[in-house]
């Protein structure tokens, strides 16, 4: 599950993705993202655009055209190119430091 932002806040993904395969493939990081602005409003535009996808074709009531083979559908790459760039752009974020990594930087800098 993924929650979105856009005022430069953290957000976090689930850490299983499932493949066009149907087999869940572990996501590079669990770590929490530290989204820009920018980036968070991208992403917001990109899961709005990819919800009214998905809501057109089900309305659709998944009509095909009989020249077009199943899973083929052009709204469903769309879809999947849409998916494919929020995630790029989620990935593109930095990592979040973790509790363990903070508390290292501020004992270092007490100490210096």
């Amino acid at each position: 599950m993924a929650t979105t932002a856009t005022g430069g806040n953290l957000i976090s993904q689930t850490n299983l993705e499932v493949r066009s395969t149907g087999a869940p493939v572990e996501l590079v990081s669990r770590r929490r993202k530290i989204v820009s602005p920018a980036a968070g409003r991208g992403l917001e535009i990109l899961g709005h655009a990819i919800e009214y996808l998905a809501d057109e074709f089900s309305l659709e009531c998944m009509e095909r055209d009989p020249h077009v083979a199943p899973g083929i559908h052009p709204r469903i790459i769309a879809i999947e190119l849409l998916k494919s760039r929020n995630r790029e752009i989620y990935y593109s974020c930095p990592d979040s430091p973790t509790l363990g990594e903070r508390l290292m930087s501020w004992l270092h800098l007490q100490s210096d």
